[in-house]
């Protein structure tokens, strides 16, 4: 439902929000309350020591100032139940209410530092066991005071002065033209500066420079132009993913058309190599996993791996020159030893060097495969997310290939860097001078895959046998011509479903547009006289559903058919959950693909697709045998994001390493056999 508004701001709260935590604020002052009363009750007598009337006008006053905060909170938490999470009509009286129990926060404030003077005063020579009642009291005062101080810190909208512009239907009535375009302008401007400095303090532990700063603007205006079309509250959001994951679940679970399985059908005719590229590509996986260094290597093995690199740091140690930004005690290139199992001998060159829009990798000699590998590493530090949210289209042109088009900015961007390196500085010159004969392969995960990927692209005309491995690759990276011209020499492998192989700026808008459209359409059985509880069933019952699993069509909830229309009826103070569509949105909504802004167009993964998926899991008590299975797919399989628990976990390097060598054993085993 919209952000709640009073003293003239929104809130990032919704008027339905306010029934757990008032009820558990109500529990809690009323057993306060209640402890007071007896404590005044049995000590009533005992007041009559130095200082005790004191004590006893604190006690008087604060068992009638809890009686008032007792009554608002109640009133509070009745009409916060009242209505539906789409009709917030029943709760209008919520902001008067909302008032009156702020209201009562001064007089508590004033009496918390009266109670504190008192109790401290080494005048009140009254019982022990009154004033450390009294003390208790005191202190309770305090944390109650602290906590809903961070409360109003947590709810608030830096936006909400300026957000409630967009929710006023009537500003282009009341104003000129030139006013209105010159406001939201200004709003526009502001939002900005806000999601930049969010940015900014995130970031705060890394050096900032000229790169930082523009990718900062980027990134804000990205966030800005994503989240400035909505009124949606935190807790909307979640009961929206929980419900999509519900609707999710129940359509996965109904029999396919014939026709919806064969869109999954490989994009090239040549499907027999399927094996032969799922053994490639667990091969190559280890050498993409090795690019992350001791962190991936001790999260693996978290009880031998500093034992094993302390062994191997005196052992091998290399010269400076050979590698780049390494740590003090060489634990990254003793990790990748480890994890890859080559020889220091192996390693042309190694790169931990690492800013914005310039990610480590490393070259090394494969004999197993014949191969000159050259390995980008994924997404490990806050320089990397900024690289991969400068989510920006760039034009792509090279020379000789006519399949020119957009690409992600902050991934092209990095890829040039490697790209540079390895030709002015000579890299790979020397690597095909040790081994002539060799091919070039170029792996990566995640930021690396990508980054891998677009890499390949501009080393195809020079390497025409390279062959690229791409490792659950963010989703929005090549436009389809692009895309289409790497399927002869890039294969990349998404597991499950993968969050940030769907990632792209118009599947977000499409996630957005569906969050609105179930919130804005979700109504509690008729039986309930207090609909607006079912947003806390629903994230209640989510919780035990993403934890313990569960029969989908169990979910308290029904959706009442209502069109896409009935999202831009006025809900509260003629606001909407869509308060205006952006380019994107309508793009999206509208089903065309085609008409898609200049600024987002739909980007697709590279290359052929090899999708693993999870057919069956026994869990045992410290293990889980989860079997998998693989089949080609085409881009067009993840132009939706999938909510699910292991949206997150399908995307981790070890996750992938494990599917690929399960089947990759799979089949040598068949092959015995």
């Amino acid at each position: 439902m919209p952000g709640l508004v009073v003293f003239g701001r929104r809130w990032a709260i919704g008027s339905d929000d306010f029934v757990l935590p008032g009820a558990f604020e109500l529990f809690v002052r009323l057993v306060w309350w209640i402890g007071i009363l007896a404590l005044y009750t049995v000590h009533k007598g005992q007041f009559n020591c130095p200082g005790g009337g004191l004590l006893h006008s604190y006690l008087l006053v604060l068992l009638i100032l809890l009686a008032s905060i007792i009554c608002a909170l109640s009133a509070l938490v009745y009409v916060s139940m009242q209505g539906t999470i789409s009709n917030p009509g029943p709760r209008k009286s919520l902001p008067k209410l909302l008032y009156i129990r702020l209201l009562l926060c001064l007089p508590e404030f004033i009496w918390a530092v009266v109670g504190a003077v008192w109790v401290s005063d080494s005048s009140v020579h009254c019982e022990r066991t009154v004033v450390n009642a009294i003390v208790v009291t005191v202190v309770a005062s305090w944390v109650i005071i602290i906590f809903t101080i961070i409360g109003v810190v947590i709810v608030f909208d830096p936006l909400g002065g300026k957000k409630t512009f967009y929710l006023t239907d009537g500003v282009s009535r009341n104003l000129e033209s030139s006013q209105s375009g010159q406001l939201l302008y200004n709003v526009k401007s502001t939002a900005t500066r806000v999601w930049e400095k969010r940015i900014r303090l995130l970031c705060c532990c890394i050096v900032q420079d000229d790169d930082h700063r523009v990718a900062f603007t980027s990134i804000a205006e990205l966030f800005r132009s994503y989240f400035s079309d909505t009124d949606l509250v935190p807790s909307d959001i979640a009961a929206g993913l929980t419900l999509l994951h519900q609707e999710q679940d129940k359509m996965e679970s109904c029999p396919k058309e014939p026709e919806e399985v064969l869109c999954h059908s490989p994009s090239s005719p040549v499907t027999d190599d399927l094996d032969i590229e799922l053994e490639n590509a667990a091969h190559y996986m280890l050498f993409a996993a090795a690019a992350y260094g001791w962190p991936y290597y001790i999260y693996t093995n978290p009880f031998t791996a500093l034992c094993k690199l302390n062994g191997d740091c005196c052992r091998n140690r290399p010269t400076e020159s050979d590698i780049t930004g390494s740590d003090h005690h060489n634990f990254h290139f003793g990790s990748i030893l480890r994890i890859t199992g080559l020889q220091y001998r192996d390693f042309i060159h190694i790169s931990f060097h690492n800013k914005i829009y310039e990610i480590p990798f490393y070259v090394a000699l494969d004999h197993k495969k014949e191969a000159i590998v050259v390995a980008v590493r994924g997404t490990l530090s806050f320089e990397d997310i900024l690289t991969d949210l400068s989510a920006d289209c760039e034009d792509l042109t090279l020379e000789d290939v006519l399949e020119n088009g957009f690409v992600h900015k902050g991934i092209t961007q990095a890829a040039n860097y490697i790209y540079r390196k390895l030709i002015n500085d000579g890299i790979l010159n020397q690597a095909f001078t040790i081994a002539p004969e060799y091919k070039l392969v170029i792996v990566g995960h995640s930021l690396g895959g990508g980054t891998a990927s677009i890499l390949a692209i501009m080393l195809r005309n020079s390497f025409p046998a390279l062959r690229c491995y791409a490792f659950s690759p963010p989703g929005g990276l090549l436009s389809k011509s692009l895309a289409d011209y790497t399927k002869r020499f890039i294969v990349s492998v998404i597991v499950g479903k993968d969050l940030v192989a769907r990632l792209s700026m118009p599947n977000m808008e499409d996630l957005k547009r569906r969050i609105v459209r179930i919130v804005a359409n979700c109504n509690r059985p008729k039986a309930s006289n207090h609909s607006s509880l079912l947003k806390y069933q629903i994230l209640l019952r989510g919780c035990w559903y993403e934890v313990f699993g569960g029969d989908p069509d169990n979910f308290p909830t029904e959706l009442d058919g209502r069109n896409q229309d009935a999202l831009s009826q006025p809900l509260l103070a003629e606001e909407s959950l869509m308060v205006h569509r952006s380019p994107s949105y309508n793009a999206l909504e509208d089903g065309s693909h085609l008409n898609s802004p200049p600024q987002y167009p739909r980007l697709y993964l590279p290359g052929k697709i090899i999708h693993i998926v999870e057919e069956s899991s026994s869990r045992r008590l410290c293990s889980a045998d989860i079997k998998y299975s693989a089949q080609w797919s085409n881009e067009t399989a993840f132009s939706s994001i999938l909510i699910s628990p292991k949206m997150i976990t399908d995307h981790m390097p070890d996750v992938v390493l494990k599917a690929l060598n399960s089947l990759s054993q799979e089949h040598d085993s068949c092959i015995s056999c």
